[in-house]
Formats: C-alpha cells, structure tokens, sequence
C-alpha cells in the first residue's frame, strides 16, 4: 500500500526548500556584491575624460598581445649590485615594479632592493598602496613606523620600532609612514616585497618641502608651529 506524507510533514519539507532556497539566493547577493566595488587603485589619480582618444591607463598598463608575450617580459637583471648610495641620505632604492618588469602587470606585487651607507638613511616615508615586508640581509639597521591619527584626539601617533639584523623580517603596514636607519658601521643590504605592482612611495620631507609649487609658508609654519623664517631655511633645501 502507498503512504502519502501527512500535511503537517508536507509543510514542513516545504518551509525547509524554501529557507534553503532564501540562503542560496542571500549567499549568491552577498558574493556579487563582494566583486562589484572598484579595484584598489594603483597610482595618484585618474581624471575621467569623455573622450577616448584622450586616455591613457588605469590600474596598471595597457596590455600586451599574449601571443607575442616573451620570458623576458617576465625578467629583470641587476638585483645583484648595489645601488649608488653617494647622496644626501646615504640610501638607494632600486625598485623592480610594473614600471621595470611588464610580466608583474596585474599581478599585485613587486619588490626593491635597498642600499645602506654606514649611518644611511631612508627617510620616513609612506607607501600608499602596498603593504611592505622587508628582509634585512648584511648590517644592522633601525627601523619603525608610526600609526595613524588615533580617534582619541587625547591620544597621539604610536611609534614601533626594532634593530634588525641580518634574516629579520619586519612589516610595515600599507599607507603608514616609515624609515630605515643603517646605524652601523658598514654597509646594510636589504630586499623588499610589497602587496601590489605599483606601491608608490610618498617621502614626506619631499612631498611637504620640496613640492613644485612649494606650499604656501604660512601654512607650514603654522602647522609645524615653527617661524616663518625656519619655513623658508628647510624649503631653500629642496631647490
């Protein structure tokens, strides 16, 4: 004899589908709106234009053919020499990003070799699109980075620092200023790798100094809370 299922079990195998049904539909929402916000950008701005004979790139580059993609678009030389650290900071960068190898183009990383004179700096500075891990390999360097503005205005910026030797790695996390300082006696060699193709880097004294216009003094002064006098002393630096 057949069994037909009572109307309370119909029910309630129905209310379960549809509860399943309601999760997979919530889901599925959720994931798409996850991939519908824009993509981390990957240089200063980007200024619309209606026309487009008139643009030039976002996020990155244009991309090649791939049927005429060649392994040297996937390599760069040259990581073994030291960088010229005969300067006013004692430091060299030598950067590998999308800018000198193309193969990194969409692939969210890139990476820098750094040079250190005895008592050499990296002056404080800021990358605002990547994250930095950073690898120490001869010399003893001096390192740290400050947090952002607290909430609590009471509060002020917190400062991590450590003495790296060499096989330490330390993180500087993205957009936070930072700075090496070689603070032995010989020469310090380290590598860095950093979340994206085109970190940028911002050096604060630069930026803030040296711009082209130079910012107004007055402004400086005031939020140096400085004379004017030693406004125009630091700018004439960076002539």
């Amino acid at each position: 004899m057949l069994s037909f299922p009572s109307q309370q079990q119909y029910i309630i195998k129905h209310t379960k589908m549809a509860f399943l049904l309601c999760a997979i539909v919530l889901v599925s929402s959720w994931a798409s709106m996850t991939y519908a916000s824009d993509p981390g950008q990957l240089q200063d701005f980007c200024v619309a234009v209606p026309d487009s004979s008139s643009a030039v790139f976002v996020n990155g580059k244009f991309c090649k053919n791939p049927t005429m993609v060649v392994a040297d678009d996937f390599l760069r030389q040259g990581l073994n020499k030291a960088g010229n650290t005969s300067n006013q900071v004692g430091s060299a960068v030598t950067a590998v990003n999308v800018n000198q190898l193309p193969g990194l183009n969409t692939l969210g990383v890139s990476l820098a070799r750094l040079d250190f004179a005895p008592y050499g700096i990296n002056p404080p500075h800021t990358h605002p699109r990547a994250t930095e891990a950073f690898l120490l390999m001869e010399g003893t360097l001096y390192v740290g980075f400050v947090t952002s503005n607290p909430a609590d205005p009471a509060q002020k910026n917190k400062l991590f620092t450590k003495y790296l030797y060499p096989g330490d790695v330390f993180v500087f996390p993205q957009g936070l200023i930072h700075f090496q300082l070689n603070v032995g006696k010989t020469n310090a060699v380290a590598f860095a790798g950093f979340g994206s193709q085109n970190p940028g880097t911002i050096t604060i004294a630069n930026a803030v100094f040296g711009s082209d216009p130079k910012i107004n003094p007055d402004v400086l002064a005031k939020a140096f809370r400085v004379e004017k006098n030693i406004i125009d002393y630091i700018q004439a630096q960076f002539n």
